[in-house]
């Protein structure tokens, strides 16, 4: 891989001692939408017991009027994304999500993995704060990021080169949103799985409302290289099939609309973006996943996310690899705020 190419790897490749541990690293209150949902851990384990939410009217007027905001003064004609109204509930662009991510496994991978329970919710908070002050026309909500399937270094016995996370782990992400009420993204670094193949497995998570999917095309690897040899891609077909699977959910369980997050850090990471549907079941974010320093971040967003315009947009800080680089800085929100269109969703590591 070539130099530049590793300096944008959104996450880490990271070789643990133990097998388990060896991974890649890598809604509140707007006038017709509901808060976070409230699920306890009994609802969890049994996806029987999943609350269907009452969902009040879409405010359209609201919506338009937050969607033009959100395109903070673009005249190219690319920004806002023109579209159908989403379902009652939708998130975006009533709110914003400020989400901390990782894995239990590893403080590599993320600031999940690097702190006690306790601290991470209290850096969060700190942070929604921070955003909230930064623009207090939009709502600002939590969010917990937890890569649930993890690209492996080795092929494990499946050959896939991919590790699920277990169910107490999941289960721990989702009961650790629960006291912040906040929301919960499941990632999926596929490896040499599928999609099809991954995402079922988290159905029973993904039924309740307030627990929504990212996907990684970095480490989809397509042409059966090892993850981290190469710097994978999905294609619109890809996230077609994941809109789908999750709007399916939607209309049989009466949900919000789901959340659908796609790293991306190159040109080549998503083809066929004009392919990509929308859905008024799913509002799907393009994240500028790459680190370094502050004008490489933006040039990669506005070459790779503004210019190929899918919905709405979210942008990563990284706390220690943004300052990898000589006279970077950890960017702050209204650093951040004057880009075009606004992230509306927020991702530390």
């Amino acid at each position: 891989m070539k130099k530049s190419a590793r300096i944008w790897t959104g996450a880490l490749f990271v070789l643990s001692v133990s097998a388990l541990s060896f991974s890649m690293c890598k809604p509140g209150d707007a006038k017709g939408q509901p808060g976070a949902a409230d699920t306890g851990k009994e609802v969890v384990k049994n996806d029987t017991e999943v609350v269907k939410p009452s969902l009040p009217p879409l405010d359209t007027a609201l919506f338009l009027a937050k969607l033009q905001k959100n395109a903070n003064g673009d005249s190219s004609g690319k920004w806002p994304v023109k579209g159908a109204y989403p379902k009652p509930g939708a998130i975006f662009p009533f709110k914003r999500v400020i989400a901390y991510y990782g894995n239990f496994y590893s403080k590599k991978m993320g600031i999940l993995g690097e702190y006690a329970e306790d601290v991470v919710i209290d850096k969060l908070n700190g942070e929604v704060k921070k955003w909230q002050a930064a623009d207090t026309s939009v709502e600002v909500i939590p969010a917990i990021h937890y890569i649930a399937v993890t690209a492996q270094g080795s092929p494990g016995e499946t050959g896939k080169y991919r590790l699920r996370m277990p169910a107490s782990h999941i289960e721990r992400a989702i009961n650790m949103a629960r006291k912040m009420n906040a929301l919960v993204f499941l990632d999926i670094q596929i490896a040499l799985s599928t999609l099809q193949e991954e995402v079922p497995q988290l159905e029973k998570y993904l039924k309740l409302p307030n627990v929504h999917l990212g996907i990684d095309p970095e480490f989809s690897m397509k042409t059966g290289k090892k993850p981290g040899s190469v710097i994978g891609s999905m294609d619109a077909a890809d996230i077609n099939y994941t809109t789908d699977y999750l709007a399916k959910l939607v209309k049989a369980h009466n949900l919000p609309p789901k959340i659908l997050v796609v790293h991306r850090f190159t040109q080549g990471m998503v083809t066929n973006y004009k392919q990509i549907k929308l859905q008024p079941e799913v509002q799907i974010v393009m994240d500028m996943d790459g680190w370094g320093h502050q004008a490489r971040k933006f040039n990669t967003y506005k070459q790779f996310v503004y210019k190929e315009p899918v919905q709405f947009t979210g942008f990563k800080i990284f706390y220690k690899n943004d300052l990898r680089e000589a006279n970077s800085h950890v960017l702050q929100p209204a650093e951040v705020l004057k880009l075009k269109p606004q992230p509306i969703y927020i991702q530390y590591q």
